[in-house]
């Protein structure tokens, strides 16, 4: 026997996973929670009884509803399967997975296309940092466009830009962009920067643990001591952030920096935590680019740091780089972040019945 429930799959920047309308899934949580384990086909590393890829990049979840906030259209949830345990977090929110919400809601109705000019507005809701994001989609004519000639980084082939504007995610999960009270704080003999900007993250630098910076995923997935290393680094962090035991969470998000290939860029390695990102989280790239204009951080660039105003930032991953604006302001002397934007594409991969086994709901 199956339970049988609808879904999409879809291609969010370089994640991917089934985005799902909230009332198509169970209102209890943890039954929920059991459906999308059993969905994604956790726990096992090639995930091979579901729709999971083997990998955290394609064993997420979206959950998109109508809002309940009157300044925004949609409420979106994102949901982090474990590809090898039987556990779903909810604590973190995903930019990628994002860039799907605004084409998911206007072709499930929950937005209506625009009647004047090419593109909709979608104004989101995330409920896991409780933070808007104005979704920018393609829709000439009336319908939500996927194809174009918008390319990214770790994504093959080109499609219509999303564009994405982070309005209000700073501190979101902790209450302080600076969770520790601290731009700059030592740990294990390390100096890091802890940030909550659009993703809860521990910084270090490359330098200060022997690499280079533009070490491969792979390279660094096999050095077992750096693992270790950092997974105790960012248990610490989570400490020092207010957050408790996070050893079994996925926040923070430990990240490598070192300094980019010419002024205004940064090379970043981003763990997920325990792996290394095979691209990079749209989220994390926000957070690390708002370290880098911001004064006083382990990357902290002495002339864009100097201004107020709309700074590019370029973040260097393994597959290339992502470029992000990030809007400045001064307040009694002090910079703050107003805004960040990006760019990310789209596709819609598939649409149908997902058949999920009963016995999500009888373990």
């Amino acid at each position: 026997m199956s339970y049988n429930l609808p879904c999409v799959l879809m291609r969010g920047g370089t994640s991917r996973g089934p985005f799902f309308l909230a009332d198509w899934l169970p209102q209890d949580p943890a039954a929920r929670d059991r459906t999308l384990i059993a969905a994604l086909g956790s726990p096992h590393e090639l995930q091979i009884d579901g729709l999971g890829g083997g990998n955290s990049l394609t064993s997420k979840v979206a959950i998109v509803s109508r809002s309940v906030h009157a300044d925004c259209d949609v409420d979106y949830l994102f949901a982090q399967v474990s590809v090898e345990e039987a556990r779903v977090d909810t604590r973190p929110n995903c930019g990628n997975m994002l860039a799907g919400v605004g084409p998911f809601a206007i072709e499930q109705g929950l937005v209506p296309a625009s009647a004047h000019g090419n593109t909709t507005t979608v104004r989101v809701y995330n409920v896991n940092t409780h933070s808007r994001i104005d979704v920018q989609v393609c829709t000439a004519g009336g319908s939500v466009h996927y194809d174009g000639d918008m390319h990214i980084d770790g994504v093959q082939g080109t499609a219509a830009p999303v564009l994405m504007n982070f309005l209000d995610a700073w501190g979101a999960v902790t209450g302080q962009i600076f969770p520790t009270g601290q731009r700059i704080d030592t740990i294990y003999g390390l100096q890091v920067t802890c940030i909550d900007a659009a993703q809860v993250m521990v910084l270090v630098r490359a330098e200060d643990l022997g690499l280079r910076g533009n070490e491969s995923p792979a390279e660094l997935d096999a050095n077992a001591d750096l693992l270790s290393r950092l997974e105790a680094l960012r248990c610490e962090a989570g400490l020092r952030m207010g957050m408790g035991d996070v050893s079994n969470s996925v926040l923070p998000k430990p990240v490598i920096v070192s300094v980019g290939d010419q002024p205004g860029s940064v090379v970043s390695r981003y763990f997920t935590p325990l792996r290394c990102h095979r691209s990079h989280a749209v989220t994390g790239a926000i957070g690390v680019a708002a370290a880098h204009v911001l004064p006083g951080t382990v990357i902290s660039d002495a002339i864009q740091c100097a201004t107020a105003g709309t700074h590019r930032v370029e973040v260097l991953h393994p597959a290339g780089r992502i470029h992000v604006d990030v809007q400045l302001t001064q307040v009694d002397g002090q910079f703050e972040l107003v805004q960040a934007a990006l760019v990310r594409t789209a596709r819609k991969i598939l649409e149908g019945t997902l058949f999920v086994s009963e016995n999500a709901f009888t373990h």
